[in-house]
């Protein structure tokens, strides 16, 4: 099982716990994982989705970059957890070997986000 607090903005697996990016659309909820490819720039190849509807898709990912402007790997290396909240549009972003070990584990596991 993957938990993930949105009020800590943290992800925790496999009794280790992470900084991870949310966002204020980012949904409460238990959730299956699922493996995805992706094309698009800026997710390395691949992101692990956990909810969709018609128009959109939240998934958790490396850490988006493309916009420099929002200073996302500072924010998950600062230890003040409202510097890690309303940052992302819902996806969980983590750093990439946060990712790694996530895939690892856990890609097809129970996500519940509290």
């Amino acid at each position: 099982m993957v938990l993930v607090s949105l009020a800590a903005a943290s992800i925790c697996f496999l009794g280790s716990c992470y900084p991870a990016l949310v966002g204020n659309a980012t949904p409460a909820g238990t959730f299956s994982l699922s493996p995805q490819r992706t094309l698009e720039p800026g997710y390395g190849g691949d992101v692990l989705v956990f909810h969709e509807d018609r128009q959109n898709l939240w998934a958790i990912h490396r850490v988006y970059t493309r916009n420099a402007s929002e200073h996302r790997i500072d924010r998950l290396n600062d230890q003040r957890t409202e510097q890690r909240r309303s940052v992302t549009r819902g996806c969980i972003n983590v750093m990439p070997e946060v990712y790694r070990k996530l895939v690892d584990c856990c890609s097809n596991d129970v996500l519940v986000i509290h």
